[in-house]
């Protein structure tokens, strides 16, 4: 343990929790976040988002703050007035117009500047475009703090690369990109990062370098999905099987293994309009970026529209058609619902004047409900339906028997392609 160093974790979601407790193991850490039930939940060693397992979590915990190595979580500013090292994992999402929300990467920046001292090192690990951290954040670092940027304090940046649900590809076994607003403290942040990381890290040159690094791995991710749901329309319209031309043409040792499907959650859906809207600013008007954007939001009504065609090719009359939904979150086996685009699914469905049920094992009704006005049930119903969209691959769907739960004539539609029973519609 490195007793001069005492960090500051700002946001315990998906990628802040997950940070905290592996700093907790070699570095005294103050997980802070201003959702009240959330740190009580913690403190309890309760992880809603199931990142973090109860014991695993227990095992760093301390019930009050200390300059001994483990994890204190609190919602009270002054439990981080004494840290060196800020590191902010706060969302960044974007509006109902796909226009960035930096808010609460602003209100976390005022956060940290009331407590902020001279030789305080801020590092952000929220996505943004090129530019944000320097532009946007330490200008609110300055005027809260009344401390000169590069002077009194330092600022790095490390984005995130946390991969919700995943138990494989760990927080620590990640590759880290690290920079800093210095060359010595570009340094001294990938030292931090590089003394838990056991994947190893990478330093860029800037920050401004790191954060395009960032927006772009999601971009490029973006890009390909939307080449390959446009294929899936193609295909389709051909009767050609979607996934029978991508299995063939995987033999080939470089082709790339995309699949198609609703494209959402806190990163690939998001983080393309992020790079839109700086381009924009500069006056350039990216059309690639964009126009895979648009491919990949228009799947909810593709697949929508899709199941009631099928419907109407079954005689199933589409008025009060009683449609189930199996899955809300935006992957599969992981309560995340951020962004999701399944919703767009029902929503759709809802349009054609179907009734509609969602069931979801793993999303929290009161979450769902709270984000999109949606009621879901967390245990299959009993009844009987029209037509089942699988819409999210969990692992609770795929030993379903879907002859207990379809009317005659019903339909089954595989949004993922993952079902062994014979469907009438996929991707």
């Amino acid at each position: 343990m490195k007793e001069n160093i005492k960090i500051a974790i700002i946001g315990l979601g998906y990628v802040g929790l997950p940070l905290a407790r592996l700093f907790a193991t070699k570095y005294s850490v103050v997980g802070f976040d201003i959702n009240k039930e959330r740190i009580s939940e913690l403190i309890k060693g309760i992880d809603t988002t199931l990142e973090i397992e109860t014991d695993i979590l227990k095992s760093v915990l301390q019930n009050e703050p200390s300059n001994k190595l483990g994890l204190y979580c609190t919602s009270d500013i002054k439990d981080i007035a004494a840290c060196n090292y800020y590191i902010i994992t706060v969302p960044t999402p974007v509006d109902k117009n796909n226009k960035p929300d930096l808010t609460p990467l602003i209100k976390s920046s005022e956060t940290v500047g009331k407590v902020l001292k001279k030789g305080d090192i801020v590092i952000y690990e929220s996505t943004v475009y090129p530019g944000a951290t320097e532009e946007v954040c330490i200008p609110i670092l300055e005027k809260t703090s009344g401390l000169i940027f590069n002077n009194h304090f330092f600022a790095g940046y490390s984005p995130e690369r946390i991969n919700p649900g995943d138990k494989e590809h760990t927080v620590e076994k990640i590759k880290k990109v690290t920079s800093g607003s210095t060359p010595e403290i570009g340094i001294k942040v990938n030292d931090l990062y590089a003394s838990v990381i056991i994947a190893g890290t990478h330093l860029a040159p800037s920050i401004k370098v790191a954060e395009a690094a960032k927006v772009i791995e999601n971009s490029q991710r973006d890009i390909n999905i939307a080449f390959v749901n446009e294929l899936a329309k193609i295909f389709n319209i051909l009767q050609i099987d979607t996934q029978a031309v991508l299995e063939a043409a995987a033999t080939k040792w470089n082709f790339l293994p995309f699949k198609p499907g609703l494209v959402g959650g806190h990163c690939i859906g998001v983080d393309p309009y992020y790079l839109a809207q700086k381009a924009q600013e500069v006056g350039y008007h990216p059309e690639i970026i964009l126009a895979g954007r648009k491919m990949n939001d228009s799947m909810g009504p593709y697949v929508a529209s899709e199941v009631i065609k099928l419907c109407v090719k079954n005689d199933i009359p589409i008025k009060n058609a009683k449609v189930l939904v199996l899955g809300i979150t935006f992957k599969e086996n992981c309560p995340d619902v951020r962004n999701t685009r399944v919703v767009d699914v029902i929503q759709n469905l809802k349009e054609y004047g179907t009734e509609v049920t969602v069931f979801d094992p793993w999303a929290n009704p009161d979450e769902v409900k709270k984000e999109y006005r949606i009621e879901t049930l967390r245990n299959m119903p009993q009844n009987k339906y029209d037509a089942i969209v699988l819409a999210v691959a969990h692992h609770e769907f795929l030993t379903i028997d879907f002859t207990k739960y379809l009317n005659k004539g019903g339909i089954i539609y595989d949004v993922k392609g993952v079902l062994k029973c014979e469907v009438q519609g996929k991707l």
